[in-house]
């Protein structure tokens, strides 16, 4: 198996050139806002009564972006000898998947999910009792793909030299294009920006697939287009009894008889309906976002279960042969869109309301085919059960507003409580200071650790709990989807973060080891420290740009939050060091506190740490005597441990 690279049209270069260098390539290759909720300056304010699906759907098919996608998919299908095909344009690469070649190389009847491997997405497998677990057919495929030596050094140096991958594939090509955005954004070093569009694609993934990709807030990442009747992002709501007779690849629903195509849609259609209802739960869970597409235009969708409420309720009025002719269609979906919105919108199901919003809504319900307040469906008998209401689907899309609405309204609650949380934030400063300036120099860490029963120790501790408690509540509500997509981006929270964890985190510290729990669940750094921390670690490290010249002075708090807990680490090696017997483990240790002391003295000389950590009395002096005292003995070791003669030089 291998790949060629693909020469453009001049047309086409052309019209990506304009795209790539324009500010709607800069938009719609935005993580935070990719098909979205949130596009340009105008719609930023989600509570806005102006804003619909109906605007952003505009947006996104009057962009080039979709139409060179999906042509990106046509040149993939026509490789006579390769899955895949890669075509470059400056900095940018497409990758495509074949629909066909694929197909063949997957059952349905395979339809177990299993777990990702570790080694291939790690930023996902991070452990914990619901793992996200994907298709175990379509994963064997991706790895079969993945195990070819060329196609893994084409996608080392599209990430190493390329500033943007464009991932796109049609029906199972869509799933491999999924699994391979997931290793990009795993992988990514250099790289500017990842965007996955696939076209009909089955479902991937569990609920806590799902999950991680939105705590990763990769979601903005993905957009999968879907028309309106195809089965196929459908398919694997069904009940696998209803597959069990089935054969290797998707192309078997096209050779199925009358009768067994009937019984198929109404199935999928039937599941569909349960699951909609949440009367129960399905194996897979979509993830990212939709772009429902009919031949009046375009919707978008980001909620998993309105996802499923819309795939419902628009498969729900159509026919047998649609919605396997709708899997094949997707061109003349996008380019009806593309021209609708850019030349002609026009309104078939009479006069708008006098409220935008409300004019939003009957727009979005036009587009996906739902303009009529019921409409009977054509496949089988006319029963209650089986007319849409185009009630529900109003519901739904006001309900994917008023979502949208509240990650806003979350995002400005949490700047007012912010604001109210400054004052214990600003006590806690105020006792930094004081025990920096105290006369027993013993210095804010230590001052902390062996403070007594005084109200002011308690006062600050009481701060540390809330303080915790503000930022524990806001992860919460940023990983179960409930603020914007760029949250984690906005330097006002990026800072906010960073400032509280280097405050407080040394508090956190001094009250696991004044409890003692090192001694009980081990040390802080692998067995104590809060979740919230390694978060704002990421944070800082993704959005921070600043290299700042050297310091003049020493820095307001020790620029390593963990410092201290390596001290505590360092300090008690060399008690235990003195009473070790196995040489290997000697050495070991000591090779483990000299690391930390060089570290330190680096951080100091740079002037990285706070002045507590030089006071007199603090834990770092009282390491520094200890670890001097011990280097003094360290040849009366030498006779036990030949080993260490490199320690003496």
């Amino acid at each position: 198996m291998y790949t060629r690279t693909c020469q453009l049209s001049k047309s086409l270069k052309t019209n990506l050139n304009i795209f790539f260098s324009s500010n709607l390539f800069k938009l719609a290759t935005s993580p935070q806002t990719l098909f979205l909720t949130k596009t340009v300056k105008s719609m930023e304010s989600e509570a806005s009564s102006f804003e619909s699906s109906e605007t952003l759907a505009a947006l996104v098919a009057s962009t080039p972006l979709l139409e060179e996608s999906w042509k990106v998919c046509v040149v993939a299908d026509a490789s006579v000898d390769s899955h895949f095909t890669v075509i470059r344009i400056g900095g940018i690469a497409y990758v495509g998947f074949s629909s066909f070649k694929l197909a063949a190389g997957v059952g349905l009847s395979c339809r177990n999910i299993m777990r990702l491997p570790d080694e291939l997405f790690s930023s996902l497998c991070l452990g914990g009792p619901d793992l996200p677990m994907v298709h175990a057919g379509l994963l064997h495929l991706f790895l079969s793909v993945y195990a070819d030596n060329l196609f893994r050094d084409q996608m080392f140096e599209i990430m190493n030299t390329s500033k943007s991958v464009v991932i796109t594939g049609r029906s199972i090509g869509g799933a491999i294009a999924s699994l391979l955005a997931l290793w990009f954004l795993c992988h990514r070093r250099t790289i500017c920006s990842v965007i996955c569009i696939t076209f009909g694609s089955p479902m991937l993934g569990n609920e806590s697939f799902s999950r991680a990709i939105l705590q990763q807030r990769w979601a903005g990442n993905f957009c999968h287009v879907v028309s309106q009747h195809d089965i196929v992002p459908r398919l694997f709501f069904a009940p696998s009894i209803a597959l069990a007779s089935s054969s290797c690849s998707f192309q078997f629903i096209h050779h199925l008889s009358e009768e067994n195509k009937t019984q198929l849609f109404r199935v999928v259609l039937d599941s569909l309906g349960v699951i909609s209802q949440s009367e129960c739960k399905s194996s897979f869970c979509p993830s990212g976002s939709y772009l429902f597409c009919t031949n009046r235009g375009a919707v978008c969708v980001d909620n998993g279960m309105l996802v499923i409420k819309l795939l419902y309720l628009t498969l729900l009025n159509g026919l047998l042969n649609s919605s396997l002719e709708d899997h094949l269609g997707y061109a003349d979906f996008i380019q009806k869109a593309h021209w609708q919105f850019i030349e002609n919108r026009s309104f078939m199901g009479g006069n708008l309301s006098k409220s935008s919003y409300e004019a939003g809504i009957t727009l979005a319900l036009e587009s996906l085919g739902i303009a009529s307040h019921k409409i009977k469906t054509n496949n089988f008998a006319s029963t209650d059960k089986q007319e849409l209401n185009s009630e529900d689907a109003k519901e739904a899309l006001k309900k994917a507003k008023k979502l949208g609405r509240t990650r806003n309204l979350n995002s400005a609650n949490l700047a007012i409580g912010l604001s109210k949380i400054n004052p214990l934030r600003a006590q806690i400063e105020w006792y930094k200071a004081s025990c920096d300036n105290s006369g027993d120099q013993m210095g804010y860490y230590d001052s902390f650790k062996q403070r007594g029963a005084s109200k002011r120790g308690f006062k600050v501790n009481m701060n540390r709990i809330k303080l915790g408690q503000f930022w524990d509540s806001l992860i919460d509500k940023l990983e179960a989807n409930e603020l914007p997509y760029d949250f984690h981006k906005r330097e006002k929270w990026v800072c906010a973060s960073q400032f509280y964890k280097l405050l407080v985190e040394p508090l956190d510290i001094a009250e696991y080891y004044r409890n003692g729990m090192h001694r009980v669940k081990g040390h802080y750094m692998q067995h104590g420290r809060e979740r919230r921390y390694k978060i704002f670690d990421k944070w800082w490290s993704e959005n921070s740009t600043d290299h700042p010249n050297a310091r003049s002075r020493f820095a307001s708090s020790t620029q390593d939050s963990c410092f201290w807990a390596k001290v505590e680490e360092a300090r008690d090696r060399l008690i235990k060091i003195r009473t070790e017997g196995d040489e290997r483990k000697f050495i070991k240790m000591l090779k483990d506190i000299t690391k930390f002391d060089q570290n330190a003295r680096r951080m100091i000389e740079n002037k990285e740490v706070s002045p507590d950590v030089l006071a007199k009395n603090s834990s770092y002096s009282l390491f520094i005597e200890e670890w001097k005292e011990f280097q003094s003995q360290l040849q009366l070791f030498q006779p036990q441990f030949p080993g260490i003669q490199q320690f003496l030089s």
